[in-house]
């Protein structure tokens, strides 16, 4: 029974999850063109997809606050209500074509994202640490279905009524109408209390967490997932625009992303555990240098789709491993913090590159886009590869 309830959370969370991705992946593939049209200034096209990160960011370690003092469940219920407001904010923003006004809805989509990062630690927390890796990566598969979902939703829904748009925007209420009832169903269990002596009540302070080699890998492994799939969905849409595609192209394109993203969530947890984590983070880093390749050398759809997928794949390898990764450098104890400095700092650096993909496309162009994340995915390659060694040599 016991058993029963464990997985049933995992089940609930991975709905859960496949509703907000579902609107997520709606607004990253309509914000970009809807930015482009509504901007003044066409360099800040890209700022409403910005400032989805932006409300990530800023709500990362105040959800973690609020989910620590009203629980799991209600502090999941509160984000969906931010999802609300959310589909609210974007519809009236279009249809008073109020460039500032969408952006704000986009970034309270960003607001109720902080507390769905914590989905799939959730997850982890309800089943054996042997089951950790698999939970986490189901929670994460549930893009598979938001990646039919949402392109196709946005499809059918841009063209709805009088104002292009507005009803893609109006759908998000919906989605998270549903997602505030399948969250009110969760059992999760209370905190544990710990022993009475005040050090471990704390644990230990995050610079002593933050110093361990893991959690550098785990963190900068997440980041990188976050930065070079954010650049590559945030300008993938404009891009193709200027290269002349059709304009439904870019959303079966952000499909195939979000298929290369998702997909393979439901055996990288078995990959973790048969090959290790440090692999699959190398695996990872090496699938997105394919993609920069890839990008560089043309831009017609099938370029745009196999890039957009093997980015996806490269995503999914960097984020599993180090989200598998961070939940064994951290006591019970230090959970939130541990997980909300990880999430912030991830947010934080997809919010910088965010800010500068317009700007970089303006004036260098895709190609340039792509190949200025040269230089990250190298530090991180580089780390990866000094952690095999020392395990290796460890072991």
């Amino acid at each position: 029974m016991i058993t029963n309830v464990k997985w049933n959370n995992v089940w609930l969370l991975f709905l859960s999850q496949a509703l907000f991705q579902t609107a997520s992946i709606l607004v990253i593939t309509l914000s970009g063109v809807v930015g482009l049209q509504m901007a003044a200034d066409k360099n800040l096209a890209t700022l409403p997809i910005a400032m989805i990160t932006v409300g990530t960011a800023s709500m990362m370690i105040p959800a973690s606050i609020i989910l620590k003092k009203l629980g799991q469940r209600k502090g999941f219920m509160l984000g969906t209500v931010l999802g609300v407001l959310s589909g609210l904010v974007s519809w009236y923003g279009i249809i008073q074509h109020s460039f500032w006004i969408f952006s704000i809805g986009n970034m309270l989509l960003g607001a109720y994202q902080g507390f769905t990062q914590y989905y799939r630690f959730a997850a982890a927390d309800t089943v054996p640490d042997t089951a950790k890796s698999k939970a986490i990566s189901f929670v994460i598969a549930a893009g598979v279905i938001a990646a039919f979902a949402g392109p196709n939703l946005a499809k059918f829904t841009q063209h709805l009524g009088a104002v292009p748009y507005a009803y893609s925007y109006f759908s998000i209420i919906l989605l998270s109408i549903l997602a505030f009832g399948v969250v009110s169903l969760l059992k999760l269990q209370k905190p544990i209390n710990l022993p009475i002596n005040e050090t471990l009540k704390k644990g230990r302070p995050l610079k002593d967490i933050i110093k361990n080699k893991d959690t550098i890998l785990a963190l900068l492994s997440s980041a990188t997932a976050f930065v070079v799939m954010g650049m590559a969905m945030t300008t993938t849409p404009i891009a193709m625009h200027g290269f002349g595609h059709p304009s439904d192209s870019p959303a079966t394109v952000i499909q195939w992303h979000v298929l290369g993203m998702f997909l393979p969530s439901f055996f990288t947890g078995m990959l973790i555990q048969k090959f290790g984590v440090y692999r699959i983070i190398f695996t990872g880093i090496v699938l997105l240098f394919v993609y920069i390749l890839i990008a560089v050398t043309g831009a017609g759809f099938t370029n745009f789709v196999a890039a957009l997928f093997i980015v996806g794949l490269g995503w999914n390898f960097l984020f599993i491993g180090g989200s598998s990764l961070l939940t064994k450098v951290y006591r019970p104890e230090e959970k939130e913090k541990t997980q909300a400095f990880n999430d912030f700092t991830v947010f934080t650096a997809m919010v910088i590159s965010s800010f500068f993909a317009g700007t970089l496309y303006n004036n260098f162009g895709w190609n340039g886009v792509n190949l200025v994340l040269l230089p990250l995915l190298l530090v991180t390659l580089i780390v990866a590869i000094k952690m095999m060694k020392a395990r290796k040599k460890n072991s």
